[in-house]
């Protein structure tokens, strides 16, 4: 079955704490946010801890995921290369990108991974259509794509289309950890130093760059109505204690 065939919708189940919600100000050093995902999903497997997802913004970087292959980083030397231990390949986060960190409880909604990354796909598509941008799914390549017919055709006569949204998760005893990336105003050139997801054939987009004015607290609050709709209601908490960069 395809992941446009499967149900999106991934509520807990009934009784359930709303998910905690928390928006983290500033840069968000990369090696601390890692840790503070590994310890988090632990404590959730243990029952020490609620459902959360984290809205970050990083310093730029790359990072490679567990199927990342060495010819996809071109310039090696331009950021700091982290491996991130996510599925997928190598991506960049940077200023202007949210990153959405998403620490849910699987066996408390569906233990099925590609239902679940349909459902992060959804997400993406819900947030975006609540600015008039129709993003869509590729059956060969995860992730968020917009068709740009100002752009020249793709050599096969197809459209031409960017990726506006990336998405690497990681799943440990069915609680995941890692999630997607919106890109609302980052530095598009900064992409240049990768293959981004080993897709060299599309290029990359922002909301922005197709002539938004988005802010990122504008795209929070779709992101937060949008989440509501496909994984449950969320609740806003105040930031946690995760250490700055810079």
């Amino acid at each position: 079955m395809q992941r446009s065939q499967i149900a999106a919708s991934f509520m807990p189940s009934p009784g359930s704490d709303p998910v905690e919600w928390r928006i983290e100000p500033g840069l968000t050093a990369y090696a601390e946010a890692l840790a503070f995902m590994e310890a988090r999903a632990d404590a959730i497997r243990k029952g020490e801890a609620g459902e959360l997802v984290w809205l970050v913004e990083h310093p730029p970087l790359y990072t490679a995921g567990t199927s990342a292959r060495s010819d996809d980083l071109v310039e090696p030397d331009r950021f700091p290369v982290f491996e991130a231990g996510r599925g997928g390949e190598y991506t960049y986060h940077g200023p202007g990108q949210r990153v959405a960190y998403v620490m849910l409880d699987l066996k408390r909604r569906r233990e099925d991974v590609r239902a679940f990354v349909a459902a992060l796909e959804e997400w993406i598509i819900a947030t975006l259509d609540r600015f008039n941008v129709r993003g869509e799914r590729r059956e060969d390549r995860v992730g968020v794509w917009v068709v740009r017919p100002d752009r020249p055709a793709s050599p096969d006569g197809s459209p031409a289309e960017d990726k506006i949204a990336a998405i690497g998760i990681r799943l440990r005893r069915w609680v995941s950890f890692h999630g997607i990336a919106i890109n609302v105003e980052p530095d598009l050139s900064h992409f240049s130093g990768i293959v981004p997801c080993g897709v060299a054939d599309h290029g990359v987009t922002s909301l922005v760059d197709l002539g938004l004015p988005v802010t990122m607290a504008d795209l929070d609050l779709a992101l937060k109505s949008a989440f509501a709709e496909v994984f449950g209601p969320a609740r806003e908490t105040a930031p946690s204690a995760a250490r700055k960069a810079g």
